[in-house]
């Protein structure tokens, strides 16, 4: 399906809401009937997710979004004339809010021509494009609504010089075997020329890990239950959130943070729609959520994997978090 107001918008829609529901359902009845029990980190992000998302990149405990704001704003213009590109795909688009640094200085070169977004919500979508018609008048916006595990295939081939984004570390909230086919995907879209920019989040101190996820306002502990909030509304269930503890720490040996949900107390929890009735005990914890940390080795060796050759990494003085340049090898 296609819409838009204009000669200069597209999106083109994989997921329709039927098969959204579909698709929870089956993550849901899987997650909650596996060992340990578990919820998909993608659903987090209804309304109050995205609102509570917004307030935690404000807190400073968390550093990951000014700092890679600030490494995207001192490297958009080198980047842009190194790279000559004059189409950006950005994969989890959301408000688009970082990508206008790099629409910025293509379009003080000159080269600024299309945008593709990509991402799960056809309303954000379509929201932040609208925006950036308005603020770019030489611009063309052809976006997709769909699932970067599934539909990337969707995005359309390369009309120039292409550079791909992934930004936000969201590379870490997946398995290895994960972000392998995701990175496998990616060099597809980017064909011979292309070159792709991804944020990654980089191994340190814990205690820094721990308070960024773990904040001292409760933003955090607060985001993570609303995931139960989500399966309440969509799957008809009766969880009760504000019963659950957030639980996240820091596993040094596999360089990631781990986010839990563990009860006060042992529930009996029905799931109308799924006729699914599960126990959550105090002793077990509903896994929520993965983010995972790397190295400039790690992530060359990822990125080769998928047929990639890191070019250009970028960081900050402390070394918190970087951006990493790759093309097709």
């Amino acid at each position: 399906m296609r819409q838009g107001p204009s000669d200069r918008l597209t999106i083109d829609v994989c997921l329709d809401p039927g098969e959204l529901a579909r698709a929870m359902a089956q993550d849901v009845r899987a997650g909650l009937t596996a060992r340990p029990k578990r919820l998909p980190s993608k659903y987090f992000y209804d309304a109050r997710g995205s609102e509570l998302f917004e307030r935690i990149t404000e807190l400073p405990e968390y550093y990951q979004t000014r700092t890679e704001l600030e490494i995207l704003e001192s490297i958009a213009r080198d980047l842009v004339e190194e790279l000559g590109c004059d189409e950006l795909v950005e994969l989890g688009s959301g408000s688009s809010t970082k990508t206008r640094v790099l629409l910025d200085a293509m379009e003080r070169r000159g080269s600024l021509w299309r945008y593709l977004p990509f991402d799960v919500s056809a309303e954000i979508l379509r929201d932040s494009a609208l925006d950036l018609l308005d603020r770019y008048p030489a611009l063309s916006v052809h976006g997709v609504v769909g699932d970067f595990q599934r539909h990337l295939g969707a995005v359309p081939p390369p009309r120039g010089s292409r550079l791909v984004i992934f930004l936000g570390s969201t590379i870490g909230n997946l398995e290895v075997d994960e972000r392998r086919d995701f990175l496998s995907d990616v060099r597809g879209l980017l064909g011979d020329n292309g070159s792709f920019l991804l944020g990654v989040d980089l191994v340190k101190d814990p205690a820094v890990l721990d308070a960024a996820y773990d904040d001292s306002a409760g933003v955090t502990a607060e985001f993570n239950r609303n995931i139960l909030r989500v399966v309440n509304r969509g799957m008809d269930a009766d969880f009760q959130p504000e019963s659950y503890r957030h639980v996240a720490f820091y596993d040094v040996q596999k360089a990631r943070i781990e986010m839990h949900l563990a009860p006060e107390r042992d529930q009996h929890v029905r799931v109308a729609r799924l006729d699914l009735e599960i126990d959550v005990r105090t002793d077990e914890t509903i896994w929520t959520e993965i983010s995972c940390k790397f190295t400039r080795d790690t992530t060359a060796d990822m990125l080769a994997e998928a047929g990639l050759d890191l070019k250009h990494w970028y960081t900050d003085p402390d070394e918190l978090f970087a951006l990493a340049l790759a093309s097709p090898a």
